[in-house]
């Protein structure tokens, strides 16, 4: 048996964090959670105690360590059954997505960062996020079509549903239109493991002042849910 630990960051901000440690939850892979906050702008010093970039999150497995959200998920894929789909033309439609998901959508994560506990009321999206949106509705509209759904690839939970888990906040936290797809976001936020993850986030204590500022960037907030 594998003894793994899972190193991620705060539950409120840290986007990547969530891809794996959901995805883990969900396939029923058992692991250490450690959590190591971001407690301030930059942690590129401490976080490189345990992860040669610097960064979360970083899966440990004996003496061996995993980087990278996609690099962790591609690593449990050798390893456990259901991380793909297992029809091929779903598996391939779910490799494209993690893909894209993994390396773009920039606009979308700059202007409406992550932050489950609270609603924020935006101003008019410019050019580029009113894309960003419209590709994901269009990849959420194409999948569930495709394979069924409920889940984006098929009737199971799988590494795209992982790996979009993030955009399921930034989707309710910004009002963002996804057509057809708000049946895929409600399903993924009910989720046990985002329910697990939600309420963790909701509790934790941190405010880190950076992330504090892009979210005010990003509009006003309307609602704030945060107890901790």
């Amino acid at each position: 048996m594998t003894d793994y630990t899972l190193i991620t960051a705060n539950r409120n901000y840290s986007s990547w964090s969530l891809r794996p440690w959901v995805l883990m939850r969900a396939l029923g892979i058992v692991f250490a959670d450690r959590i190591e906050p971001f407690a301030k702008p930059v942690n590129y010093d401490e976080f490189c105690a345990f992860s040669p970039t610097g960064q979360v999150p970083a899966l440990v497995d004996g003496d061996r360590t995993v980087w990278d959200s996609l690099g962790i998920m591609l690593y449990l894929a050798e390893r456990h059954d259901g991380v793909w789909p297992s029809d091929e033309a779903a598996r391939a439609f779910a490799m494209c997505g993690v893909a894209e998901m993994h390396g773009g959508f920039s606009t979308l994560r700059n202007q409406c960062p992550m932050n489950v506990g609270v609603r924020v009321q935006m101003g008019d999206h410019d050019a580029a996020l009113v894309k960003d949106i419209l590709r994901v509705r269009e990849l959420f509209e194409e999948g569930l079509e495709r394979f069924g759904g409920p889940w984006l690839a098929g009737p199971e939970f799988t590494a795209l549903d992982a790996f979009f888990a993030p955009v399921a906040y930034r989707i309710r936290t910004y009002s963002l239109e996804v057509g057809n797809g708000l049946s895929w976001v409600e399903r993924v936020l009910a989720h046990p493991a985002m329910r697990e993850w939600e309420a963790a986030a909701l509790k934790e204590s941190w405010r880190e002042v950076s992330h504090e500022a892009e979210l005010h960037t990003a509009g006003a907030i309307i609602q704030d849910f945060r107890t901790g």
